[in-house]
């Protein structure tokens, strides 16, 4: 049956997810959160920090699990490749989609590149010593096109270009370290990878099992509640994500 307010199912779920317009993310989190339900709340966390800094203390206080759906850590080529990686020491993100109409009411950094943040966030595994973006507005009132430059205490380096005026749709990851170059296509979960062997450089392309990201990301929640286990992309993964994805736009708008 249907439901027309939130609050009239919390006495009768144990965990939800929260697919509401980001606005309003915070709002239903807190209640559900002091209702003692567990949850997944789709990317963007919140539309800032104080509200996920403030969820975060929440559910540390109830002992409740929130998960945030960065969809791309269940992509079979991303769970793949990280098997594969040593330190990285250069990444390069490029998400590129055609003018849609759709999701201009933000920042393209926040509609698009947020994934990829994350994802440099979580194979860096370093703190942020610079970062440096461009951008602008082109064809809406919102940010169209963005590249942001990022580099980490211990020298790794991050380029993440997105843009929703592209003429065809790309999403790839490149990930350089030493004696070795991996490049992900997200869209076909395939990876490509050269790396120096006995008799030079060597080349080889993978197909991991094929799995739908969706499918898994829902899988893992429900293992996470109940297991009682952190999630691979906790409120904290979210919050910081959403952290660097904030200080990449204030950049932009600052230029004009």
């Amino acid at each position: 049956r249907p439901y027309y307010d939130y609050r009239d199912i919390l006495d009768k779920v144990d965990a939800l997810s929260i697919v509401t317009p980001t606005t309003s993310h915070y709002n239903i989190a807190l209640d559900c959160l002091r209702a003692g339900k567990d949850m997944l709340i789709e990317k963007p966390i919140t539309v800032n920090i104080d509200e996920a800094d403030e969820l975060i203390r929440e559910a540390e206080k109830t002992g409740r699990i929130i998960q945030v759906g960065h969809l791309e850590r269940y992509n079979p080529a991303i769970i793949a490749a990280t098997d594969m990686l040593t330190q990285p020491l250069f990444l390069e993100s490029e998400r590129l989609s055609p003018f849609l109409g759709r999701g201009t009411d933000v920042d393209v950094t926040l509609d698009l590149m947020i994934h990829d943040i994350d994802i440099i966030l979580s194979l860096a595994a370093q703190p942020i010593r610079e970062i440096r973006a461009v951008g602008a507005k082109v064809l809406t009132g919102k940010i169209d096109v963005a590249k942001a430059w990022i580099e980490f205490e211990n020298g790794c380096a991050a380029l993440a270009t997105v843009s929703r005026l592209s003429p065809e749709k790309q999403r790839r990851l490149k990930i350089f370290g030493k004696d070795y170059h991996i490049s992900i296509d997200y869209q076909h979960a395939e990876i490509t990878r050269h790396f120096r062997g006995e008799k030079g450089i060597l080349t080889e392309t993978l197909k991991p099992e094929k799995k739908e990201p969706l499918k898994e990301e829902l899988k893992a929640f429900i293992s996470c509640v109940q297991a009682r286990k952190k999630p691979k992309v906790s409120a904290v993964e979210g919050r910081n994500a959403l952290k660097v994805v904030i200080e990449i736009t204030d950049k932009i708008r600052i230029q004009g």
